[in-house]
């Protein structure tokens, strides 16, 4: 039986000092606390990088596409990550800096359609990071180093604990699948093994993404609404 690929290290590798520059010009402003807060102890937060209209405070991410995307004030002063996302050649779905505060645990949780046989894909690029953060995507550990390039399949159960002495900041990046990624992404895992699965959110989960996207004006997709039928 064939198995869907879980996770891949891409082969790009950023500027870690440059990275960091760009982090420390934002560190200090304000982080919006993730969503879905039973999902998560401790401080985990984020800023948008990019956002419908370019609203800073709209952190929501789940692969909306038909929506336009702008750059948020944050971006500007940040050149360097302006250069790492344009070397994704796929349409944008969502750019978030995720922030995971020191003794804060993600609980292991699914996300919805959000691996790349769902045609998008999540990227990962650790800025700050620790040998004493747990990453565990469906019962494996992974070591995610400062500077490197994952894709993760969020359908699988991950979990992630920040045991160390500092933030755990990640550059996340949601893509649209395309004609590029399909490229990158069969040179390093065979096509057959990006296969269609059936793991689902909760009903109280759809419920609850609907409701955080009209609070924060984002249109509600007919895909989205599909999910509650």
């Amino acid at each position: 039986m064939e198995t869907t690929t879980k996770y891949l290290q891409l082969p790009f590798h950023f500027d870690e000092q440059k990275l960091k520059d760009d982090l420390e010009i934002i560190f200090n402003g304000k982080w919006s606390p993730m969503l879905y807060k039973h999902n998560y102890e401790g401080g985990w937060k984020s800023v948008a990088l990019y956002a419908p209209d370019g609203n800073p405070e709209n952190i929501t991410a789940h692969g909306i596409k038909d929506v336009q995307l702008k750059p948020t004030p944050s971006l500007l002063h940040c050149h360097y990550f302006q250069e790492v996302i344009d070397s994704f050649k796929a349409p944008l779905l969502s750019v978030r800096l995720l922030r995971l505060s020191v003794g804060s645990m993600i609980k292991p949780h699914k996300d919805h359609r959000m691996g790349y046989e769902d045609n998008n894909c999540r990227i990962h690029i650790p800025i700050t990071t620790n040998d004493q953060v747990a990453f565990i995507l469906d019962n494996e550990k992974l070591s995610l180093s400062e500077g490197e390039c994952w894709y993760i399949n969020a359908n699988y159960t991950h979990s992630v604990s920040n045991f160390g002495i500092e933030d755990r900041v990640h550059l996340v990046i949601d893509l649209e699948r395309n004609a590029w990624s399909d490229e990158l992404f069969f040179s390093l895992a065979p096509e057959e093994t990006f296969l269609k699965n059936e793991l689902e959110m909760s009903s109280e989960m759809i419920t609850n993404l609907i409701a955080q996207y009209k609070k924060a004006g984002v249109e509600i997709t007919e895909d989205l609404l599909n999910l509650k039928k």
